[in-house]
């Protein structure tokens, strides 16, 4: 029997494929590539980055970012990957830090919005991956359904509709946007 070994690629090559043109992400030295996710996936992450950023921003809370920009996650081998949308607070990313690669800390917050090509399974895992990474709030957003899953360490999967409001919790305590503001392409 013969046997192929796998050159594990690092975030190094990540960010040398990416300027290349190569779209994807790293896990355990494994790339995984990724795909354009489309309009509608587009426009819930504007509407939603700018009801996060009309909060935090006037307030210096922090840090707001949105796809494209790794988290380095594990090393030897690396793990980099890429959430729709992310928020730092000012005490975990300090705003005079200067990064021109990975963000090398994990974020507060994550929202994943779910592409038409992904599966309830695959997105419910990278929710709860965030979550062993230290993320505290993970909000899923599910276009099909006009849903929100919120997840949170150590407590059950919150499923809010389109008549129902996005919470900051403790983690963005004070913001609060309506689901169908989300949503509404």
């Amino acid at each position: 029997m013969a046997t192929t070994l796998t050159k594990l690629l690092t975030a190094d090559d990540l960010l040398r494929l990416d300027s290349q043109g190569v779209r994807g992400e790293l896990i355990r030295g494994v790339l995984h590539e990724t795909m354009s996710t489309g309009l509608e996936h587009g426009e819930i992450a504007v509407n939603l980055s700018a009801e996060l950023r009309n909060f935090v921003k006037p307030r210096s809370l922090g840090r707001l970012v949105t796809s494209d920009v790794g988290v380095w996650l594990e090393r030897d081998p690396d793990t980099v990957r890429e959430p729709d949308i992310a928020y730092f607070s000012v005490e975990t990313l300090s705003p005079s830090v200067r990064f021109t690669g990975y963000a090398e800390v994990p974020p507060d917050l994550v929202v994943e919005i779910v592409s038409p090509s992904g599966s309830h399974g695959e997105v419910y895992d990278k929710a709860r991956m965030w979550l062993s990474y230290g993320v505290r709030l993970v909000w899923v957003v599910q276009p099909d359904t006009r849903t929100v899953d919120v997840y949170r360490p150590a407590r059950p999967v919150a499923t809010l509709d389109e008549h129902d409001r996005l919470d900051g919790l403790d983690v963005l305590p004070g913001f609060t946007c309506a689901v169908s503001d989300v949503l509404d392409t």
